[in-house]
């Protein structure tokens, strides 16, 4: 097994239709905005940005975000990652009950040195870690889209 490897998935449900959520996450210059964990995001060019985040852990990653596909009508949003980390993720926007259902897929291998150094034993916590971020990422937009 690669312990730098890891393959995440969130289903966030949330309170406004998909027509409202997905030019939300299309914005991703504001994540910041509404996303704690999200501490910067510097557009680079029309398709990619320079994003830094950073959780509960003390430790920060640093990655370029550039676009693979952006599709409103299917209700996609794929990036693919190089730097700290390097994969890909892509959010999937449907309608879900009364509101929406926003799907984050990430599958990155971690690169910062000190993260693979303590990959195995520090597994478990990276894995919580980026729980809470989620977590507080849905929380955030859900608060965020009731001003929207």
């Amino acid at each position: 097994m690669d312990w730098t490897h890891y393959r995440f998935l969130s289903v966030w449900p949330l309170p406004a239709a998909p027509a409202t959520v997905y030019p939300v996450l299309e914005r991703v210059e504001d994540y910041p905005r509404w996303w704690p964990q999200v501490r910067s995001v510097t557009r680079l060019d029309d398709t990619a940005g320079l994003i830094t985040i950073r959780s509960l852990l003390p430790y920060a990653l640093t990655f370029t975000a550039r676009e693979v596909r952006r599709d409103p009508e299917a209700g996609v949003l794929h990036s693919a990652f190089t730097g700290d980390v390097e994969g890909w993720a892509r959010w999937t926007v449907t309608a879900g009950g009364p509101g929406t259902l926003a799907r984050y897929e990430q599958v990155v291998d971690v690169c910062k040195p000190l993260l693979r150094r303590l990959a195995l034993p520090g597994r478990p916590l990276f894995r919580a870690n980026h729980r809470l971020m989620m977590r507080a990422g849905r929380h955030g937009l859900a608060t965020y889209l009731e001003t929207v």
